[in-house]
């Protein structure tokens, strides 16, 4: 077996690379910013910030015409002094509906922002902003003369306890209705979509931590999985007899998997025999719910709210929900799941009868 690489070292090897490429398009000035930002955020934030502040230049040059021939590397930190607050505001606009340079055959593709890319990317400008005011390179800031976009609440789409029997049901049974390439396929892939999916209901893990997960990880004697959250903290889950369960049965199906050069350490392998990545767990979790739910669009965060919500209404602590999820921040939880205390105070409303009949 290969020396162990996790699946997070080679996602920040990539990352950090990645970084660089989009760096290198951006002003030179700009490194300082990421330079600092590295001690206290994980490579995938900064290369979202990145291409954040890449559009922010790419609108100054494309609106302002003092900046309309010059290239995005000639920038200086004086340009940013002379942007005011109404800028901003039509940058805000801007991205609303804006479009990508060109892939060398002209064409352009145009990209929107709905509330939440609209505010992480104004967040993205006042966190660049900011670190050069305060540093005072620059002695304006415009960034904060402007109000951050408002984010409205979207209902929580999770499945019911009705529905998740279902769910993990229909898994373990559809391949009776299957035939040919597709019930081949089923009968390869049953035990770990089965383990996948029960263990991302039974534990409320992200996606990226169940992909990210190696064998050496789960610990059967506890039992209970080592997993790297947001931020790259590593914590230990703990999960219950039906998640044991399935993984013991997907793990003598995994003993028999010759495994690409180096994917060995991986849990759930792809039908390549290499690591599963986030998308196919997306796809995989769409399919299998679809032919339980129409009402619904279900994916693995879906899945996780749904852990999340059942583990809230059992217990009834807030804190304990947000430190097993991994919330940085209880409010995070409450806005997610304090919902459901409302319909404690609604059947409140009836449970005192103040006459008797």
């Amino acid at each position: 077996m290969t020396a162990r690489i996790t699946y997070h070292e080679q996602n920040d090897r990539h990352n950090i690379l990645k970084l660089r490429e989009i760096l290198s398009s951006l002003p030179p000035f700009a490194k300082e910013y990421f330079r600092a930002a590295e001690a206290t955020t994980s490579t995938r934030t900064r290369i979202s910030y990145a291409y954040d502040i890449r559009v922010f230049f790419q609108f100054l040059k494309e609106n302002n015409p003092l900046y309309r021939n010059r290239d995005l590397t000639e920038f200086r930190l004086e340009d940013m002094d002379r942007v005011t607050a109404q800028d901003i505001i039509e940058y805000m606009e801007y991205l609303k509906l804006y479009q990508t340079p060109g892939n060398g055959s002209g064409r352009r593709d145009p990209l929107t922002n709905g509330e939440r890319g609209l505010k992480r990317k104004i967040s993205s400008l006042r966190s660049f902003y900011a670190f050069y005011y305060r540093h005072e390179m620059i002695s304006t800031n415009p960034t904060v003369l402007v109000d951050m976009p408002k984010i409205h609440d979207k209902t929580i789409v999770r499945l019911d306890a009705g529905e998740v029997a279902e769910l993990l049901n229909y898994i373990e049974n559809c391949g009776q209705t299957l035939k040919g390439q597709a019930a081949i396929y089923y009968r390869k892939t049953k035990e770990r979509d089965l383990a996948m999916i029960t263990l991302l209901l039974g534990t409320g893990i992200r996606v990226s931590e169940c992909v990210g997960l190696d064998i050496e990880d789960v610990d059967f004697r506890e039992n209970r999985i080592k997993v790297v959250r947001k931020g790259g903290n590593e914590a230990y889950v703990y999960f219950g007899p039906e998640v044991e369960q399935a993984l013991k049965n997907y793990l003598v199906v995994r003993s028999g998997i010759e495994p690409c050069p180096g994917h060995e350490h991986a849990l759930f392998y792809s039908v390549q025999k290499k690591r599963m990545n986030v998308r196919s767990v997306e796809n995989l979790v769409e399919k299998y719910a679809s032919s339980v739910t129409t009402t619904k669009r279900i994916t693995p965060h879906k899945l996780r709210s749904t852990y999340g919500t059942a583990l809230y209404r059992e217990t009834g602590d807030i804190y304990l929900v947000a430190d097993v999820l991994g919330h940085k921040n209880v409010d995070t939880t409450r806005r997610h799941y304090a919902a459901m205390d409302d319909d404690r105070r609604r059947s409140a409303a009836s449970a005192v009868h103040l006459r008797k009949d």
